[in-house]
């Protein structure tokens, strides 16, 4: 396995990119891995070598450079701490359109590695990045054949960038794991996400029993038959697609 960590300029600056993917076999189709908002740590890394050694190329990037963070560290569980209220803060700071421009600025950089395959591209994007995997798809269709929202939030909103609307825009396979108990997407929402899909090739599938976050290991939530599962899912839709 090669992983590194690279600035990759961007339209308003330089975003720090951890890059994963096997040693031989290359090139490699690429994989774009959103944050969710607490931001870069191990955690998230560690995720990211497991889908390298898969046979892709993973980037994950710092989504809140612009803002001059990497890192947030420990999060106290009271939403009312400042460490939490920042983070809220940081993750209202981003825009479909900034990520947009972001992801291109990182499939610029791609299309000169040796190995990296950017005309073969699947994304994949966790909390409030579900809507950036999403809208990769939508804004580079002729590249991304599937995207995959894992207890994304935002899916069904007033935008013409909203998720929910995604099928008709992209010839991609689109992928929601949603958790059964989520205050960020609430049945209501995830029903609209189901209404938009209907009759794309797509699948919004709910995690019985699972709170939002059930797929990190290090989060009370954490669900260890339900992220296996995501994974499973996951890698059988890029099995499907990236090829």
């Amino acid at each position: 396995m090669i992983e590194q960590q690279i600035a990759i300029p961007t339209k308003d600056g330089h975003t720090a990119t951890f890059i994963a993917h096997p040693e031989r076999g290359g090139p490699f189709p690429v994989v774009l891995f959103y944050m969710d908002a607490p931001a870069i740590r191990e955690e998230l890394r560690d995720m990211a070598r497991r889908l390298a050694t898969s046979g892709y190329y993973v980037m994950l990037p710092n989504l809140y450079y612009r803002s001059g963070v990497m890192e947030l560290g420990a999060l106290p569980a009271d939403p009312n701490a400042p460490e939490r209220k920042r983070m809220f803060a940081l993750m209202g700071s981003l825009t479909i359109p900034m990520i947009m421009d972001d992801t291109r600025a990182l499939l610029t950089y791609a299309e000169g590695q040796a190995a990296a395959n950017t005309k073969i591209i699947g994304t994949v994007g966790y909390c409030m990045s579900g809507r950036y995997a999403v809208n990769a798809a939508t804004h580079f269709p002729d590249r991304v054949r599937a995207a995959a929202s894992i207890y994304g939030t935002q899916l069904a909103t007033d935008q013409d960038d909203s998720p929910h609307l995604a099928a008709s825009k992209t010839k991609a396979e689109l992928y929601f794991a949603c958790a059964e108990t989520d205050i960020y997407a609430p049945t209501e929402i995830i029903e609209k996400v189901k209404q938009g899909m209907n009759g794309a090739k797509a699948e919004v599938e709910i995690y019985p029993g699972t709170h939002h976050g059930f797929a990190f290991p290090k989060r009370p939530v954490y669900d260890r038959d339900a992220a296996e599962r995501h994974w499973e899912r996951l890698l059988a839709l890029y099995r499907r697609n990236l090829v």
